[in-house]
């Protein structure tokens, strides 16, 4: 908990599900953050429950990563007021399901602009504060459909080649940032079931072996690789269930 208290920490796709999690937990543990998902509405609820809950709100923000150039004026306009940042959280992403010929161009279009270009612009645009950091981190929120031979299980193409260009995204990052002292770590969940810690009944019930895995799991093994110390770095973490069935995204 010390090594999180007062970090900076911006995170995407904050308004719900895991993004959500992970800006509950860091605020329970004295993080400072920034939020921002496509719509405003969950995203000011999410920041009232922290304000009650915590005592201080987040700072929040509209951020569509399907805007190519909302994405670039949003994060010059972060580098313009110099605002500190230790910890990026790239969870935001478009979810597309469905064959080939289900969609039009534009659903194609949003949802590999969203997940790669966008996700990339923003770090790239926060990248010089991160480097003004003394301990950062950027986390990749990827995906078992960024691997090679996952089921799609329901998945869009476009969605699977959108993740496996996080994961391209990742590798790249992680050599060019090599002796910067920002870390770089990709997560790679399956499906999970989404549970919120502002319910403490369901966050804290105790899991079988059968069980998915939660919201809950995938933030811990965020916070146990930012907790290490800074000569030690989690490159890649692939996530299973204890009977190894992906269970999909």
């Amino acid at each position: 908990m010390d090594q999180i208290k007062g970090k900076r920490v911006f995170i995407t796709g904050a308004a719900r599900g895991l993004g959500a999690a992970f800006a509950v937990v860091l605020a329970d543990m004295g993080a400072k953050l920034f939020l921002t998902a496509r719509n405003i509405e969950p995203l000011s609820a999410l920041a009232e429950s922290i304000r009650l809950r915590t005592g201080t709100a987040p700072e929040y923000h509209a951020l569509d990563l399907a805007d190519v150039s909302q994405v670039t004026l949003f994060a010059k306009a972060w580098r313009d007021q110099n605002q500190p940042l230790d910890i990026l959280i790239n969870n935001g992403a478009m979810w597309l399901s469905g064959s080939m010929d289900s969609h039009d161009a534009f659903a194609i279009q949003q949802t590999i602009t969203a997940n790669v270009t966008g996700t990339l612009l923003l770090t790239r645009g926060l990248l010089p504060l991160l480097k003004a950091s003394p301990a950062a981190d950027i986390v990749n929120v990827v995906s078992v459909s960024g691997m090679s031979n996952v089921p799609l299980q329901g998945a869009s193409i476009a969605y699977i080649a959108s993740k496996h260009g996080q994961t391209g995204l990742t590798d790249g990052l992680r050599q060019e940032l090599r002796g910067t002292g920002v870390r770089v770590t990709a997560l790679y969940p399956p499906n999970i079931e989404d549970l919120s810690p502002l319910s403490p009944k369901e966050w804290d019930a105790t899991r079988d072996m059968a069980s998915w895995l939660t919201t809950k799991d995938v933030v811990g093994t965020a916070l146990g690789a930012l907790s290490r110390a800074r000569h030690v770095h989690f490159m890649s973490v692939l996530m299973e269930t204890a009977t190894a069935n992906f269970h999909g995204h």
